[in-house]
């Protein structure tokens, strides 16, 4: 095991509070110099502060303690502790490897956790021989090039979905209502609003899980926390979910209009509040509810919600009169069904990396915690 030394990191860096020139958000550009804020990279402004490598600690939220690596010429925002380590004593890489990780840091307040800088000044930062750092540091690096290429692989196969859409169903959507193949979606389906909270019924109660807004994303289902709500046994009837349903949530930005998931049965007996409409298909013939999820959030889709959707103060809705006006666009049941097939494979290609992703976590969180108690 290689002896390793303890300092604190103002022994070994130069420390300074972020957002010295008072620039936030609001003087944000499309093209310009990078503007790191507690969220890491949060936009681009028009000055810089700095040149070169330095690590940027975001000091308040409930990230706080997370680190960022800027290079080249930047600029800081509020709510960030600017860490400029001394090349004589310190590897930049060695030192935000050790930096980057959220537990290290003592958190003052509750309701908004923040570090204090004197805390950060006197946070114990292991120090071993020049030479050791960068051996360390190196090792680190291939681990995380690794990680960052399967989170590459990822993206792409996020974007090969999309291109598989648009390879398959691209002329058709262009031809958007001029299409000969084409019906309403209430000819297709039933479109059900939800359960309202708060109603008063006269029969008998008891509490099942409901699926909120918060629950349906864009093209997928998020049950991290699940409410419950009292129903009556005939709403929980009329409104329990069945697996290939298609739910839409009613409201919201502009742009998230048309957000929507199948739902595979996920959670026994669950009903939807009234902000979300169930779409089910009644004619399994004539539209794979798979297909029909994709072609509702596609950008053919998210056109038709914005043209008829009611807008006031930035937020926008639709009714179910609306969305059971539709125009489903209808390629051959053959092709929805080879569609529905080949994301399904893409899918299970995409379980695998996301599995892998997870094992080089795992290895890269036990190569750090070893390489900074000398036994890497």
């Amino acid at each position: 095991m290689t002896p390793v030394s303890k300092v604190p990191l103002s022994s070994i860096s130069r420390i300074i509070g972020g957002g010295k020139s008072g620039l936030s958000g609001n003087d944000f550009i499309d093209v310009g110099y990078p503007a790191y804020g507690a969220g890491g990279l949060n936009g681009y402004l028009p000055d810089f502060e700095h040149d070169g490598e330095a690590i940027v600690l975001s000091s308040i939220g409930a990230r706080c303690g997370k680190c960022f690596y800027p290079d080249g010429k930047w600029a800081s925002l509020a709510n960030t502790q600017l860490i400029f380590p001394d090349p004589v004593r310190v590897d930049r890489r060695f030192l935000w490897y050790q930096l980057n990780d959220e537990s290290r840091w003592h958190r003052s307040g509750t309701a908004q956790p923040y570090i204090k800088p004197s805390d950060v000044k006197s946070n114990l930062v292991t120090l071993p021989p020049l030479p050791e750092q960068r051996r360390i540091a190196s090792i680190l690096d291939q681990a995380e090039a690794l990680r960052a290429k399967r989170r590459d692989a990822l993206a792409h196969m996020d974007d090969l979905a999309d291109a598989t859409f648009d390879n398959m169903f691209g002329d058709l959507v262009a031809g958007g209502k001029s299409s000969r193949s084409s019906c309403l979606l209430g000819e297709l389906a039933e479109v059900v609003s939800g359960i309202t909270k708060g109603r008063k019924a006269k029969d008998p109660m008891r509490v099942v899980p409901y699926l909120t807004v918060a629950n349906v994303q864009d093209k997928s289902i998020r049950l991290h926390t699940v409410k419950e709500i009292a129903a009556t046994e005939s709403e929980i009837a009329r409104y329990s979910l069945r697996p290939g349903d298609l739910l839409l949530t009613e409201g919201g930005d502009p742009d998230k209009l048309g957000r929507g998931a199948l739902w595979a049965g996920e959670i026994f007996e669950c009903i939807h509040q009234n902000h979300v409409f169930r779409v089910r298909v009644i004619d399994p013939d004539a539209i794979d509810p798979f297909y029909l999820s994709w072609l509702v959030g596609s950008t053919y889709g998210k056109s038709f919600f914005l043209k008829a959707a009611k807008q006031t103060t930035g937020i926008a809705s639709i009714n179910a009169t609306q969305l059971r006006s539709f125009p489903v666009l209808l390629p051959p049941m053959a092709i929805q069904i080879s569609f529905r097939e080949q994301l399904s494979r893409l899918k299970m290609h995409r379980g695998k990396l996301v599995e892998n992703l997870a094992h080089l976590d795992e290895l890269f969180a036990s190569l750090q915690h070893r390489a900074f108690r000398g036994e890497l």
